[in-house]
């Protein structure tokens, strides 16, 4: 057994290995080509005006290049969960280009659709190339996803858990657990490798504060009552978050057989926003300012840093950039959406400022993805492991708060988040 067991190990080291490096690698170009096109636009701001035009350039691309690839993270996980055609491999360098495009002209997008896209589509190319059968690939997929992720956050065991964890709702299969954190930390390793650095979030230190039960219990109650309260709102703002972009993309569905028209709209009502509102905070990746006092995901961590609809804001435009054709990933803008929710109530708890924003960070996220342990590890991988109570709390409670649905239609649904008593089985003394 010990010895089939390190065959296993052996052997899917040698495999997983190659892949993440080649993920790694590619993932590094793609944040250096970001961070370069994201400046661009700082620096040239009429670039904003090309956006519908850059919208029907995505348009063509994919029509001409790769029909099938526009699905995005939903193949890969259709193809892991139930294989059809297997993932292409122009994938990778569609999503790269084209999230590229997305920014440098202003879109609302992310990074990690992108990541795990070429993740995807590397992994799937080496399973061909490997002569890998329809079990392993799926494996090898999975991995793939893993790389991805960890290598574009810097968070190699959340890559890990995050790709087991998202394909089934409530279930993870362990099948592909080495491969995954292999290539979670093989994947980050390549891009620290590259030079690549990520941006670093800090929670202030938070000073004792003491009331009539701090002699008897190591947790505040009261702070832990107030994180509660917060997390249900972080899970109804997944909510809203998946419910607009599902929203926005069936409405344009039905424009007719001009589909260019679609992210033309989108581009133009970016624009119109923008101009509405007076600022571009809420364009592109909202991690870096674009003028000193930009509302920033960075920002968001201090008090004041964050306006009250900063996050409703932010929802609104990426729904519409990703629900009309531009590409790019969901989880940045998440991370955004709820560092400043969280900074917003934390003004209105009279809470820690720091801790909310990073409890909004990851729990919008952990309702919006339905991977509610993920988002806790990633937590401890970002901020430390010192609130990992709260951690969990938070992204728990936003999973079971934010639908049954989330932002892949592809994830399959496994354990329903609420029982039914009529429907439950009481096991009996015999099984």
């Amino acid at each position: 057994m010990q010895f089939q067991s390190l065959g296993y190990a052996l052997r899917w080291t040698l495999i997983t290995i190659p892949v993440a490096v080649s993920i790694g690698s590619m993932v590094a170009l793609f944040l250096w080509l970001l961070q370069g096109a994201i400046h661009l636009r700082f620096a040239n701001k009429w670039l904003l005006y090309l956006l519908p035009l850059a919208g029907i350039v995505i348009h063509l691309i994919y029509k001409v290049a790769g029909k099938s690839s526009e699905k995005g993270n939903n193949l890969i996980l259709t193809e892991i969960t139930k294989p059809e055609n297997g993932v292409p491999m122009v994938m990778a360098p569609l999503i790269l280009v084209t999230t590229i495009i997305t920014h440098l002209f202003g879109g609302s997008a992310g990074r990690e659709g992108t990541a795990v896209q070429i993740g995807g589509s590397i992994a799937g190319t080496f399973g061909k190339w490997f002569r890998l059968d329809e079990h392993e690939i799926r494996i090898l997929l999975t991995a793939g996803i893993a790389a991805g992720f960890g290598a574009v956050f810097g968070t190699p065991l959340t890559g890990a858990i995050f790709a087991m964890e998202v394909l089934v709702i409530g279930k993870i299969n362990y099948t592909s657990l080495l491969p995954c954190l292999i290539a979670g930390i093989v994947g980050d390793l390549t891009v620290a490798a590259w030079g690549i650095h990520h941006t670093p979030y800090r929670i202030d230190i938070i000073p004792d504060s003491s009331y009539f039960l701090s002699d008897y219990l190591p947790v505040n109650l009261l702070l832990l009552f107030k994180v509660i309260l917060s997390a249900i709102a972080f899970g109804l703002a997944s909510y809203i978050f998946s419910l607009a972009i599902h929203l926005v993309k069936s409405f344009f569905s039905n424009i007719g057989k001009n589909k260019w028209l679609i992210p033309v709209c989108g581009g133009l009502t970016i624009i119109l926003l923008t101009l509405l509102l007076g600022k571009p905070d809420y364009l592109s990746l909202g991690v870096d300012p674009e003028y000193k006092g930009a509302v920033t995901i960075a920002s968001a961590f201090h008090a004041g840093g964050a306006e009250h609809f900063s996050w409703l804001w932010k929802t609104i435009y990426t729904a519409i950039t990703l629900g009309t054709g531009f590409k790019g990933g969901e989880v940045t803008p998440l991370f955004y959406i709820g560092a400043t929710l969280g900074n917003t109530l934390a003004g209105w708890m009279d809470a820690p400022v720091g801790l909310f924003a990073a409890l909004g960070f990851i729990a919008v996220f952990a309702g919006a993805t339905n991977t509610p342990l993920a988002c806790t590890v990633m937590g401890v991988e970002l901020f430390g492991s010192q609130y990992i109570l709260f951690f969990a709390v938070a992204c728990f409670t936003a999973y079971l708060f934010s639908g049954q649905a989330g932002i892949y239609t592809a994830q399959e649904p496994g354990i329903p988040k609420l029982f039914s008593k009529s429907k439950q089985k009481v096991p009996s003394s015999k099984e």
